[in-house]
């Protein structure tokens, strides 16, 4: 998740050779498919889980969808020949970058019952940047409007958007199943 937020952030830092960034990242996501996959089938064969199924199906589910919607973005950017990143999209992927950072801190206290509650402070700041996120899709779309834009520009836009504003929905949905585990197991 880390590697393709980051290959997000340096797509709309930098801005060139966008269609081999893309392929990047699209490499990138077909890596995390393939960690799922092999999540789920040793969650099918393993007898003994370190905590409930269903909390660690979602989490790499969760974990998946925040790549591919990452994926979506970029691919969109570069389908779409978009020119260039827009501020409001710098900004969503640094937040997505952010909230991966954040998941990948809190993942490995998973291990120890004793650092739970640590995990906690990891999903309070995956909230607050989902909260984040919100206003800054809810300002660019009010901003692509009000620019009385060319009606393709603001349909290419708002796609974007979308993708972008619900990958931080995805990393907070991870970061209620961290939340989940850590107060059923604290």
């Amino acid at each position: 998740m880390v590697e393709i937020a980051q290959a997000l952030k340096d797509m709309v830092t930098t801005w060139d050779k966008v269609d081999e960034r893309a392929k990047t990242i699209s490499d990138l996501e077909h890596k995390g498919d393939d960690i799922t996959h092999e999540i789920i089938a040793l969650l099918h064969r393993s007898f003994v889980v370190p905590f409930d199924r269903e909390d660690i199906n979602m989490l790499a589910q969760s974990m998946d969808d925040v790549s591919d919607l990452i994926h979506s973005a970029a691919d969109d950017m570069d389908l779409y020949r978009v020119g260039e990143p827009t501020r409001q999209s710098a900004e969503l992927a640094d937040i997505i970058l952010l909230g991966a950072v954040e998941v990948q801190k809190a993942v490995p206290l998973l291990r120890r019952r004793s650092d739970l509650k640590k995990m906690l402070t990891h999903c309070v700041e995956i909230n607050r940047l989902e909260n984040a996120a919100d206003r800054i899709y809810r300002q660019a779309l009010a901003e692509l409007f009000d620019d009385r834009a060319q009606a393709i520009r603001v349909i290419k836009w708002r796609e974007i958007y979308q993708h972008l504003e619900t990958a931080t929905d995805r990393c907070e949905d991870v970061a209620n199943v961290l939340e989940g585990v850590a107060l059923k197991h604290a």
